[in-house]
């Protein structure tokens, strides 16, 4: 995880034992996918040889800088009830942009099922309305304890989220691996992925089942983010899909209003 290591690099104090607790820790425990793998022949002896020579011999700098891997949830903007478990494998390109490959599993086998970006507060501000229609809200996913960081030491998980409060993502799903029809080939149309933005709309079954797979404790994270809600303005977006959740109880530091409002 490199990229968190030198985000500590100022710290001084902080950044040896980050950098040991990080070895230690890798990325959270092995999470297999929903399906072995896409439909087709198995691999040939001929492939694996030339993907052998591949790998000695090619560059592979953009895959290789990723540095940061991220767990949450998303629900699909035009159908709610669609919902999906995302891992993201993502490399910041700077304080304010950053890029993830989402697969379905953080296993060599996962199946790549979408795309997200990541933009600050101040970029979102400077996109039309009807942009800023497709991108998400990010507030409540952290200060709820859904999105994690696997493997790293609670305060580097801490840290580095911090860093992404106020910010939007722009999600496209292009396989649910998990649904009879999509089992063995990633059919149909992208879908635009939404975040939970309140209690009670994300199926907290998902949750705990994500938490004991995983060896994580989302209600413990939330309690301890709690002191991130006074840095947190109100975001575009996080009362888009009230109307397929009316039970749901909204979180302080997660309110519906214009960017970077009081």
């Amino acid at each position: 995880m490199r990229g968190i290591r030198l985000l500590f690099d100022a710290a001084g104090v902080l950044r040896v034992g980050l950098v040991i607790g990080l070895g230690t820790l890798g990325c959270g425990r092995q999470d297999s996918p929903p399906v072995a793998g896409p439909q087709g022949k198995p691999k040939e002896e001929a492939t694996r040889l030339l993907e052998t020579g591949a790998q000695a011999l090619q560059s592979f700098e953009p895959v290789g800088a990723i540095d940061t891997y991220l767990d949450g949830f998303h629900a699909m903007k035009d159908d709610p009830s669609h919902t999906m478990e995302a891992h993201h494998f993502c490399r910041a390109r700077n304080e304010e942009f950053t890029q993830c490959a989402i697969f379905d599993a953080n296993t060599a086998n996962a199946n790549l099922v979408g795309i997200e970006y990541i933009i600050s507060e101040r970029l979102f501000d400077t996109l039309s309305v009807d942009e800023q229609a497709l991108w998400h809200p990010h507030n409540y996913e952290i200060l709820s304890g859904q999105l994690v960081a696997p493997g790293l030491p609670d305060v580097a998980e801490q840290a580095f989220l911090q860093k992404k409060i106020n910010s939007y993502g722009k999600t496209w799903h292009t396989w649910d691996t998990g649904a009879p029809e999509q089992k063995t080939l990633p059919l149909g149309r992208p879908m635009l992925a939404w975040s939970f933005n309140a209690d009670g709309e994300l199926d907290e079954r998902l949750v705990k089942e994500r938490d004991k797979r995983m060896n994580l404790d989302s209600a413990r994270k939330r309690d301890a983010r709690q002191g991130m809600t006074k840095d947190a303005h109100p975001q575009r977006g996080v009362d888009a899909l009230a109307a397929a959740f009316p039970k749901r109880t909204p979180l302080a530091g997660a309110r519906e209003g214009d960017a970077g409002a009081p």
